[in-house]
């Protein structure tokens, strides 16, 4: 019978303080101890229910899968609406789509300052032709649609409800998002055109119309890497979301709108 060797002497560590990418300090154990005064009940919760740690539906994707898209924008309408059929075609079940920076910030392709920027990064929208081109032979009212867009999202999405109408799809059927996140703009992006008061009044515009008009349409997402893209770290991406979200509720309340009807496409 072997005999019992004593524990190996422990390792120096290789620093003397461990801590995530936004210098929060990592411990070397964590035990139920550390969670000490934490209430499940309320820090946690149940799926689709308050505080929403678990998921904002109570079955989750156990009874529907999240829609699948790749954020996809070529330099044309044309070379676009080939990737999405392409996509489509193989089984992603909605469209992703991204916009050259002309058009996140309502400039024409032809526009002197537009020179060199036109068709990079997505795609260029100039006109309801483009935008036609752009979702020829993809019937809208199966296909949802995320544009991310801030500035000029409430353009964009004319354009695309246009669409929908050459198509004979009533409003009602038509799904989709508008980023629409137009203070996450002016924290880390910059694509914004009008001041901030101006702008908040063309969001909420947007909450009131999408209510009643296009009910199934996703109104707002907020944004948070872009933010942390933009320096900033973990705490700071999500205090800076959060205070974004609570400025959006405020304003769109101080407009007489009903949070039980606007919260429920925010």
């Amino acid at each position: 019978m072997s005999e019992l060797k004593s524990p190996a002497k422990e390792a120096k560590e290789r620093r003397e303080r461990f801590t995530t990418a936004s210098g929060l300090p990592l411990e070397r154990l964590y035990t139920e101890e550390s969670l000490a005064g934490w209430d499940a009940a309320e820090a946690l919760g149940y799926p689709g229910e308050f505080p929403y740690t678990r998921g904002i539906y109570p079955s989750m994707y156990r009874g529907r899968l999240w829609t699948m898209r790749q954020y996809a924008g070529f330099g044309s309408a044309a070379e676009s609406n080939e990737r999405y059929r392409y996509l489509l075609s193989r089984g992603q079940s909605g469209l992703s789509v991204a916009f050259d920076l002309p058009t996140q910030i309502g400039m024409d392709s032809d526009h002197a300052l537009a020179l060199g920027g036109v068709g990079k990064v997505g795609v260029a929208i100039d006109s309801l032709e483009d935008m036609e081109k752009l979702f020829e032979g993809i019937p809208l009212e199966k296909v949802s649609t995320s544009m991310t867009i801030n500035a000029t999202a409430a353009i964009l999405l004319c354009l695309y409800l246009a669409v929908a109408r050459k198509q004979n799809v009533t409003f009602d059927k038509v799904s989709g998002t508008i980023q629409n996140d137009i203070l996450k703009e002016y924290i880390a992006r910059g694509t914004y055109i009008y001041p901030p008061k101006p702008s908040m009044r063309i969001i909420t515009d947007i909450f009131e119309w999408c209510a009643k008009e296009v009910p199934k349409w996703n109104t707002i997402s907020i944004s948070g890497y872009h933010i942390r893209e933009a320096g900033s770290t973990a705490v700071q991406e999500i205090a800076f979301t959060l205070s974004n979200g609570k400025a959006y509720v405020k304003a769109a309340l101080e407009k007489g709108l009903d949070i039980n009807v606007f919260g429920m496409r925010y």
